[in-house]
């Protein structure tokens, strides 16, 4: 790759985008520089089930936990396209350190609680090595019990896939309880510290492994005071309130822009695993004598080199999506112009796709490769768990994503989405709808 045959440097394929700041940048060089490390201790992390110490600790030194959060609070406030950059740098050698860096997004959540709640959690920033906080069981069907208490909330329950919570230095939750004074049921986001649960040791999977998504879990009634508690209908709300009260790309999102942005991180965390996997396959081919035909390495081989060829189509097309999305939602925030209801499918879809394109081709590198990635010590099969977990969350499955578009092509009324974050005030409207607008009816409402 990359000889000599007197044709000209390859340059850059395309101009650096214009939403690249100086601060990503710096902190996706830093990772790059770090890469040799992270890759080292990949097995590490697997084998513990958390990131590894110096894995941890150099994601740290690079500041990679604080790139969504407030300048003012101590974070960078980076925007989709940097944040993308920083993600598929980290999982070019470690998916597990770029999930949880996605993840880490949850302390932001915390700026839609009381400025109390907020200055707790924000206390730590910048001495705690690892996310500020976790999210488990926030928006599932089944989530804790509360119950309503003066000053606060007694809450018990047991939380499942709490990404991060081995490192991060608080953890939020969901729970669902009786108003006492309406007697409706309602849903809530409450913030626990760490000495008010238990890591139970059941995060037992194929890939993904030093990400520590354990349950969590709270035997007996805690007890939460009122500014460690938003209710979820009104999260949305907080949340969008957020937009320009803080400094950075990052708050300029709209609130369908933040849903897109984190959309094209996971997809970034596929592009990276892409990259990693072709660039171990390139370089044991190299060195691998083929099984069964006369060459002298595997890298000889014309199948070989379609395998390879086509890798690279897939991350380039990849690339070209996910950073054009990116670029868009930046460019939209800056601009001051909102998303839609109806625009966020169609672009998740085209993430998702990318996604699974990318698990498609690390499987066949895999497969061309043969049986010597089957080692443990070989990254390519580490990537090729990772990408499976990945593709198998929820929010990236091919099928149920790709009938959620195609009711909307077909102009069928759209399914209800994330019912427990229905807000008390609605998101940024839509444009007007309808055949006099020229769109067919049934597209996704606010």
């Amino acid at each position: 790759m990359n000889k000599d045959f007197g044709f000209p440097k390859l340059g850059p394929k395309f101009p650096e985008s214009p939403h690249l700041s100086e601060t990503g940048k710096r902190i996706r060089d830093a990772i790059v520089q770090k890469q040799d490390l992270l890759r080292a201790h990949a097995l590490e992390g697997e084998e513990l089930g958390v990131l590894a110490p110096a894995t941890l600790q150099a994601m740290h030194e690079a500041g990679a936990f604080k790139i969504t959060l407030p300048i003012e609070l101590g974070g960078y406030a980076l925007g989709a396209r940097d944040t993308a950059e920083i993600v598929a740098a980290l999982g070019q050698v470690d998916a597990s350190a770029g999930w949880t860096v996605i993840v880490s997004n949850a302390a932001r959540n915390t700026l839609a609680f009381p400025e109390r709640a907020r200055n707790e959690v924000f206390s730590v920033v910048d001495s705690w090595v690892g996310p500020l906080m976790f999210g488990a069981t926030v928006l599932a069907p089944h989530v804790g019990e509360g119950r309503k208490v003066d000053g606060g909330f007694m809450v018990k329950g047991k939380w499942p896939f709490g990404s991060g919570c081995k490192i991060a230095a608080w953890g939020s939750v969901g729970i669902a309880y009786t108003d006492p004074t309406t007697g409706t049921q309602r849903r809530a986001m409450a913030i626990l510290s760490r000495d008010q649960y238990e890591i139970l040791d059941d995060w037992k999977v194929m890939g993904l492994k030093a990400t520590s998504s354990n349950s969590v879990q709270a035997k007996e009634e805690i007890f939460v005071p009122d500014y460690r508690v938003v209710q979820m209908d009104e999260l949305i709300g907080h949340l969008n309130g957020l937009r320009g009260k803080y400094e950075g790309l990052a708050f300029m999102h709209s609130p369908i822009g933040s849903m897109v942005a984190m959309t094209v991180s996971f997809a970034a965390l596929a592009l990276g695993m892409a990259r990693g996997a072709l660039a171990a396959f390139t370089e044991q081919a190299k060195k691998r004598a083929p099984f069964n035909v006369p060459y002298d390495t595997m890298s000889d081989m014309a199948s070989i080199h379609v395998i390879a060829g086509k890798a690279r189509a897939v991350i380039n097309s990849c690339e070209a999506v996910l950073y054009r999305h990116a670029d868009e939602v930046d460019r939209r925030a800056v601009a001051g112009e909102d998303f839609f209801p109806p625009d966020e499918p169609a672009i998740t879809m085209d993430l998702v796709h990318q996604i699974h394109e990318c698990l498609r081709t690390i499987d066949g590198l895999q497969l061309a490769l043969g049986s010597s990635t089957v080692s443990v010590s070989n990254p390519i099969q580490r990537f090729v768990r990772d990408i499976h977990v990945l593709a198998t969350h929820g929010a990236f499955r091919v099928d149920p994503m790709a009938e959620i578009n195609g009711r909307d092509i077909f102009g069928l009324e759209p399914f209800s989405m994330m019912a427990a974050l229905t807000p008390s005030s609605s998101a940024p409207p839509g444009p007007p709808r309808g055949p006099a607008s020229g769109e067919p009816p049934g597209l996704r409402k606010p």
